[in-house]
């Protein structure tokens, strides 16, 4: 698949549309689905690498200004030319969020408990947005194209706006219980650890909601998407919502390590019902499902800097958590 151009002459034609000269193009450390460049000091560029990545970032140009207009710390959408129509290939221009990753700090870093705090409090602000009508879980319609331009004078948009009719419904995935009988079948746990695995499930299971409710969520609330501000460590913004979904906000806690969690689940808590019962086995059971599924498809991917990228990651994480005593509820999880 041909990848989308970003030669100097493409570059320098969107910086002009900014009133940026071309020497002040500058590139960025590139993710998986953009390449991604400075525009002087204020704005981020980002062109994706080819037409499979550009469904995820028409979705990003319509749940921006949804999570900005809900108060949530990130970027803003300043232009957006989904068509390609202005200098032949599509991108973004967003507002420049300054800090450090939080992948590079370290989220298990002494003294990081009043950022995550500060997570769970965006996290809260976000998860009160739901569809406009209950979306069918079966259905994951394609991203429509996107408008030719985005400005950023556009009158912000809200959560019943056709345009996010077609963000995804993630419905949480695999069934772990099946997945374990997999593992079994397949030899890559044995029987007796399938059964201790199927128990802990089942009693995980009693503490779930059996409808839980479907708001937006960022889908990707992971260190290197949270940009901190070192020298106060206060959250600068979370960015890349490319995963952006309807689907349980529990979800939303499972890409971060689970020592981790507490702490946001504190400032979470802040802006939900006191007392909202099943979140830790909610979030445990995300982790646990995830981790089963990491070890099914066990292929290592070195160089990548997200946590969950060696395949034993996700189950180290659960060891490291519960050999720590974590205190109650999350020690009558087990």
């Amino acid at each position: 698949m041909a990848s989308y151009e970003t030669s100097d002459g493409i570059l320098a034609a969107i910086a002009r549309r900014h009133g940026v000269a071309a020497g002040e193009v500058r590139p960025l450390p590139e993710g998986v689905a953009n390449r991604v460049f400075l525009l002087g000091e204020e704005l981020v560029l980002r062109i994706p690498r080819d037409e499979r990545f550009l469904p995820d970032l028409v979705k990003e140009a319509a749940v921006i200004p949804v999570a900005v207009r809900a108060g949530v710390r990130t970027a803003e959408v300043v232009a957006f030319d989904g068509a390609g129509s202005e200098v032949g290939v599509p991108y973004m221009v967003l507002t420049r969020t300054r800090g450090v990753d939080l992948a590079r700090l370290g989220p298990r870093a002494p003294g990081m408990a009043p950022l995550l705090r500060q997570v769970g409090r965006e996290l809260g602000r976000l998860h009160r947005l739901s569809p406009p009508a209950p979306p069918a879980l079966a259905a994951t319609p394609p991203i429509p194209p996107a408008p030719p331009a985005l400005a950023a004078d556009q009158p912000g948009l809200d959560a019943a706006s056709p345009s996010l009719a077609a963000v995804p419904v993630d419905d949480g995935g695999v069934d772990p219980g099946a997945l374990t009988g997999r593992l079994v079948e397949e030899g890559w746990i044995d029987a007796e650890a399938g059964r201790w695995l199927g128990g802990w499930l089942e009693r995980l299971s009693a503490h779930l909601p059996e409808s839980p409710p479907l708001v937006l969520i960022h889908g990707d609330v992971a260190p290197q998407n949270l940009l901190v501000r070192p020298e106060t460590a206060r959250l600068a913004g979370i960015v890349d919502w490319g995963d952006a979904a309807w689907a349980d906000p529990a979800a939303d806690f499972a890409k971060m390590p689970l020592d981790c969690v507490p702490a946001m689940l504190d400032g979470y808590r802040e802006g939900i019902p006191a007392g909202a019962p099943g979140w830790e086995a909610r979030v445990l059971w995300f982790h646990l499902a995830w981790a089963l599924g990491r070890l099914a498809a066990p292929v290592p991917r070195p160089g990548e800097r997200h946590w969950t990228a060696p395949p034993a990651g996700r189950l180290l994480g659960l060891l490291r958590f519960f050999a720590s005593a974590p205190p109650p509820p999350w020690s009558d999880l087990t």
